[in-house]
């Protein structure tokens, strides 16, 4: 189960060569990792951030506003696309994002998280890059979508670290 929830992809776009050197992020690949959320990660997320909301805590209370039982908390999953960019590109500055809450998490979830390049720009021997953001739950569901920004020390993509 914990190699399930570290688990770390690129998917590279058609132009990407396997010729054994750096992989390079281009425009159009696809970077994931996959986590399962517990209700340890609910409660400690809620300790960090005062989120005390009991629709994160109480299955009756979650029911009671029309979901099937306690809830993730929204940004707690959207904390994957941060993750992504900082387990493949180690000292990447985090520049923006944006949120469009789809449908909620549960406790026992398994999402997706994923990263798209959709635009990059040498900056200074940096790199701008923007981000399409989706995390999808138990094989498809759209959960999150959004946008990111992020300046990149480098294009070359390292294996994830966690």
């Amino acid at each position: 189960m914990l190699i399930k929830r570290l688990v770390s992809s690129f998917v590279p776009s058609s132009g990407f060569s396997s010729s054994g050197g750096p992989r390079i992020l281009k425009t159009g690949d696809i970077l994931r990792q996959t986590r399962t959320f517990s209700e340890l990660d609910v409660l400690e997320y809620a300790k960090v951030s005062y989120d005390s909301n009991p629709l994160h805590f109480d299955s009756k209370c979650a029911q009671n506003a029309g979901f099937e039982a306690q809830l993730v908390h929204g940004m707690l999953v959207a904390a994957l696309f941060p993750r992504i960019i900082s387990s493949h590109f180690p000292g990447a500055i985090y520049v923006s994002q944006s949120l469009n809450f789809k449908l909620p998490v549960y406790i026992g979830d398994e999402i997706v998280g994923e990263i798209q390049a959709t635009n990059i720009k040498e900056n200074k021997k940096r790199h701008v890059a923007k981000f399409a953001t989706k995390c999808f739950k138990n094989g498809g569901d759209l959960v999150i979508d959004g946008e990111a920004m992020a300046v990149l020390p480098t294009l070359a993509v390292e294996e994830a670290s966690m």
